[in-house]
C-alpha cells in the first residue's frame, strides 16, 4: 500500500486572482472591487438600491499581505516576512495568516498557483 503524502497548507503559492480590479486609496491601504451579480443582486440593485460595486479595504496588516503575494512566495514565506515586519502584533501569526488566506480564497479573491483544483475561477 502507497503512502499517501498529506499536503500542507503553509506550502500553497497564493497570488491575487486577475478577474479582480485592485486599488491603493489615500491610507495605502489595498481595495478590492467586487461587483455584485446574479439575480438576486440585480434585484436588490433596482428596489433597494444597493450598489453594483463594494470596495473591499483591507487594514495595514492585509495590505502588507497582499503585496506580498506574487505567485512565488509560499504562506510560510509570506508568514516570515509578516512576523519581521510586524513582530508581537502579529501574534498568533500562522492562524491568523491561514484564516486570511483562506477567507480570501473563498471569496475568490486569490488562486493558488501551485494548487490544481476542479473549480478554477480565474483569469
Amino acid at each position: 500500500m502507497a503512502k499517501q503524502s498529506k499536503e500542507n497548507y503553509l506550502d500553497y503559492v497564493p497570488r491575487p486572482n486577475r478577474l479582480f480590479q485592485t486599488s491603493v486609496n489615500e491610507a495605502g491601504h489595498v481595495e478590492i472591487l467586487t461587483e455584485h451579480r446574479g439575480f438576486y443582486n440585480k434585484i436588490a440593485q433596482k428596489v433597494f438600491k444597493k450598489p453594483r460595486f463594494s470596495h473591499i479595504e483591507l487594514d495595514d496588516l492585509g495590505t502588507f499581505i497582499w503585496n506580498r503575494m506574487d505567485g512565488k512566495k509560499s504562506i510560510f514565506e509570506i508568514g516570515a516576512d509578516v512576523k519581521n515586519q510586524f513582530g508581537e502584533k502579529a501574534e498568533p501569526l500562522y492562524e491568523r495568516l491561514s484564516k486570511f488566506m483562506k477567507i480570501l480564497h473563498d471569496q475568490h479573491y486569490i488562486v493558488y498557483e501551485n494548487k490544481l483544483t476542479g473549480r478554477n475561477k480565474e483569469a
